[in-house]
Parts: structure tokens; C-alpha cells; sequence
């Protein structure tokens, strides 16, 4: 494969649901049916819009409308039943699918020197690994910031951002660091690092609201002819 070198050495970071795939309600069922085993209330997440927001937000958020204090161990306990559903729901869902041109940018990124492919995520770093495995997109990415590390988004963005320059052997502050999502959450979390954000119109937010949020560059899909462009070289 040819390999294109950049100028700046680049770090990017790729939320999972919504950017890269869609698991077909496999991770909100996960997370239900494990909050409803440990705390037995089977409705907690209902209304809930998940769509850029960390497990450890989601699961505080639904302690608070139960009543229970948002605790280490309880947390650990959902997170654990979380974990082995979620391998369940996944291998079984039928609307799992990979998003348009996820596959093809990611072949071609990894022949970039110069730059790190990483992760920017709200999942615990497991989920994340079971939502990619089925689609063996998991051994692409090599770093990332998840939802166990930080309960905000800006700080485990950060977290990923510093994991990704470490690997390329310099600091953060000389890399260009790019967030690739799909919700005004991870425009506004890009914003606070100082990144750029590519935003992408698979999720649950229009190319209008995503540009409304402050997005820098929004694309239909990741499909676009100009999703390399503007994500590699900032074009």
C-alpha cells in the first residue's frame, strides 16, 4: 500500500456508535436489562437519548431517577452484567451493521505515516472492543480515551489525545488532533481540547444540527469523496 506522510504528525479520534457502526440497540438493551438485574427497575433508561453521552454518565443519570447514590462498586457490578449481555445482543443483532465507507477510510488511514488512529468514546473500553469485534474493526485502532477512563467527555478525549501522542513520540500540543463523531456532544468535547471535529450525519443528528452545534466540517457519511481529505489533511 502506498504510504502518504504527513507534514504535522496527526491523532485522531473516532467515536464508536453512530461514526463507525451501528449495533442496532444492542448497547441500550445491554444496558438496560443489566441496570434492571442490579437495581431491579426495568424503565430507568427509557427516554433516555444516549447518543454522545459516557456509561458513566448513562448509569449515573439512571441511579439518580431511581434514587441510589452513584457509587464505585455498584457501578462496577452494572458495567460487569453490562458486559456480558452486551456479547450477547451484539453476536445476535440483527441490525448490527458497519456505517457507509467506515471500512475503506480506515484501509486507507492506516497507510498514512505520521499518524495515530485512535478512539474517542462514552464505552468502557471492553464494550467498545465487543462493539467493533463482531466487524474485526477493533484491531485498527491501537489507543483511545473511553467511558471508564473519565465521566466527561471533553476529559477522556483528552486522555486519548495524550495516549495517541505518546505513541507517535511527541506531545499533544504539536500534533493536529481531530475528533470524528456524530452528535453536537463530541463537537462541543472537541471544542474544549482544543481538537478539530469532523462531525458525520449517521447518527441521530442532521448535517444541519451538527453544523449549528460549531462542527468545522460535516459529511453525510463517511463514504463522502472527501472524508479522507478533510479528516487526514484537514481540507
Amino acid at each position: 500500500m502506498f504510504a502518504w506522510a504527513m507534514k504535522r504528525k496527526v491523532i485522531l479520534l473516532f467515536d464508536v456508535d453512530g461514526t463507525l457502526l451501528s449495533t442496532g440497540g444492542a448497547g441500550r438493551r445491554a444496558m438496560a436489562r443489566a441496570f434492571a438485574e442490579i437495581c431491579g427497575v426495568g424503565d430507568a433508561l427509557d427516554g433516555i437519548r444516549l447518543g454522545g453521552m459516557t456509561d458513566r454518565l448513562i448509569l449515573r443519570t439512571g441511579l439518580e431517577r431511581v434514587g441510589r447514590p452513584f457509587e464505585e462498586p455498584i457501578f462496577a457490578r452494572i458495567v460487569g452484567v453490562y458486559l456480558d449481555l452486551l456479547r450477547v445482543e451484539v453476536e445476535r443483532s440483527e441490525g448490527y451493521r458497519v456505517l457507509p465507507g467506515v471500512r475503506e477510510l480506515l484501509q486507507r488511514l492506516t497507510g498514512v505515516n505520521g499518524l495515530a488512529l485512535g478512539l474517542g468514546t462514552g464505552n468502557v473500553r471492553s464494550g467498545a472492543r465487543i462493539k467493533l469485534a463482531r466487524a474485526e474493526l477493533h484491531r485498527v485502532f491501537d489507543f483511545g480515551g473511553f467511558g471508564c477512563d473519565a465521566e466527561d467527555r471533553a476529559e477522556l478525549l483528552g486522555l486519548g489525545a495524550a495516549r495517541g501522542a505518546a505513541q507517535l513520540g511527541i506531545s499533544a500540543d504539536e500534533a493536529r488532533i481531530v475528533v470524528i463523531g456524530d452528535t453536537p456532544k463530541d463537537i462541543l468535547a472537541a471544542r474544549a481540547i482544543g481538537a478539530e471535529c469532523v462531525a458525520v450525519a449517521t447518527g441521530s443528528h442532521s448535517v444541519d444540527e451538527l453544523r449549528e452545534a460549531g462542527a468545522e466540517r460535516v459529511l453525510e457519511s463517511l463514504e463522502a469523496p472527501e472524508a479522507f481529505a478533510r479528516i487526514a489533511h484537514g481540507e
